[in-house]
């Protein structure tokens, strides 16, 4: 049986990587296209950030990875229910438009990156021996 959990061929640790990139490359588009210069236009590049170094980590000391994973989901959850702040604009859904779609976008993606995140440790605990 394989050993690794994998999801459209990459490992979760390389996934979270990308992840982070994707992260971290949206909130500066974001703020750049939109001409934002507040902080929290870049909140998604500071998460991105965080989550690519503890992925990093992970790859590079693999005695730890366990550790900087849990890590990395933890920031995933952070990210899902960062969110879930978009919920709080449905009556005037994007009047901020570039907020609300980051918002959503981090809502999606957090969820996902989480689901992906516990399936990996849920297929890993039951390949455990």
């Amino acid at each position: 049986m394989n050993e690794e959990f994998k999801w459209c061929g990459l490992t979760v640790e390389k996934l979270s990587v990308y992840y982070g990139v994707f992260l971290i490359s949206w909130g500066f588009v974001i703020s750049f296209i939109s001409g934002s210069d507040s902080f929290t236009s870049y909140i998604p590049s500071v998460l991105g950030l965080i989550v690519f170094l503890f992925s990093v980590l992970a790859i590079k000391i693999p005695n730890q990875k366990k550790l900087f994973m849990h890590l990395v989901v933890l920031f995933g959850v952070v990210i899902f229910l960062g969110g879930l702040d978009v919920l709080r604009s449905l009556d005037n859904l994007f009047d901020n438009y570039w907020a609300d779609l980051s918002k959503l976008m981090l809502l999606v993606t957090g969820f996902c990156f989480t689901v992906i995140n516990v399936k990996s440790f849920i297929f890993i605990r039951k390949n455990k021996n």
